[in-house]
C-alpha cells in the first residue's frame, strides 16, 4: 500500500484518504506493509507502476487500483465472512453523516479575506451541528418501541452504533484534520456543546485502528502550513 511520506521524507504524512484504507484493513485483521512516498523524490519504480498516479493506490493481481471509493468496495468485497469482518454501515444514513463538513472546512481555512471568514466559520458550524444532532440523535435500535417515554439522547460510540463502519473510516480521519489545523491556523475549536462530536471523536482516540494510522499533529500542521491563509 503505497502512502504519503511525512515532512522528513520517510514518516507518515497527512492523507485522510491512506488513512481510511489504512483503518479498513487494519478493522478487516488485515497484516500490511505500509510504503512511504516522498512526492519530491518519487522512486522510478513507483513511476513504472503507477504512472501519473499519486498516493494511496493499490496493487492486486498486477492491477492498480488508484480510486479510493473503489478500493474500499474491493476491500469489502474480497474481504469477507467468516474470516474478515463486514464493515458497511447497517444505516444508510450514517454513510452521509458529515457528508459536508469537510468541504466548508477547506473553504474557510483557504480564505484570506477577513470580510468572508466570519460567514465561512458560521457554514462550518452548521455543518459540524447537523453532525452533532445526527450523533445525538438515538438509531432505531437505540429506541424502546414499548417505552411511552420519549428517546433521550444517543450513547452509541460510532456514526452507525458501538463499533467502526465504513462510514466512520471515511469521515474520521477529516474531523481530526478539522480538529487540529482549525485551532492551529484560525484559534477555532470545535464548540463544548457539540457533545455528540465530542463523544465521536473521544471514543475514537480510544481505538488502535484509529489512533495508530494517525499522523502527527505536526504533520497534519505542516500540511496545512502553505494552505492555510493569512486572513488580511
Amino acid at each position: 500500500m503505497g502512502k504519503w511520506a511525512g515532512s522528513d521524507g520517510e514518516s507518515i504524512g497527512n492523507c485522510p484518504f491512506s488513512q481510511r484504507l489504512f483503518m479498513i484493513l487494519w478493522l478487516k485483521g488485515v497484516i500490511f506493509n505500509v510504503t512511504t512516498v516522498d512526492l519530491k523524490r518519487k522512486p522510478a519504480d513507483l513511476q513504472d507502476l503507477a504512472p501519473g498516479t499519486n498516493p494511496p493506490f493499490m496493487t492486486f493481481n498486477g492491477e492498480v487500483k488508484v480510486d479510493v471509493n473503489k478500493i474500499e468496495e474491493f476491500l469489502e468485497e474480497k474481504l469477507t465472512p467468516p474470516r474478515y469482518p463486514r464493515l458497511v454501515a447497517k444505516h444508510p444514513e450514517s454513510n452521509t453523516a458529515g457528508i459536508d463538513v469537510f468541504a466548508k472546512f477547506s473553504a474557510y481555512i483557504k480564505n484570506p479575506r477577513k470580510d468572508a471568514n466570519e460567514g465561512l466559520e458560521k457554514a462550518l458550524l452548521k455543518s459540524l451541528k447537523r453532525l452533532d444532532e445526527f450523533l445525538q440523535t438515538p438509531m432505531p435500535d437505540e429506541v424502546d418501541a414499548d417505552s411511552a417515554e420519549e428517546p433521550g439522547e444517543s450513547t452509541r460510540s460510532f456514526l452507525d452504533g458501538p463499533d467502526l463502519t465504513l462510514a466512520d473510516c471515511n469521515l474520521l480521519p477529516k474531523l481530526h484534520i478539522i480538529k487540529v489545523v482549525a485551532k492551529k491556523y484560525r484559534s477555532f475549536e470545535i464548540p463544548a456543546d457539540m457533545t455528540g462530536v465530542w463523544r465521536y471523536l473521544n471514543r475514537a482516540y480510544e481505538r488502535e485502528e484509529f489512533t495508530n494510522t494517525c499522523p502527527a499533529e505536526r504533520e497534519i500542521e505542516f500540511a496545512y502550513l502553505d494552505v492555510a491563509k493569512k486572513i488580511k
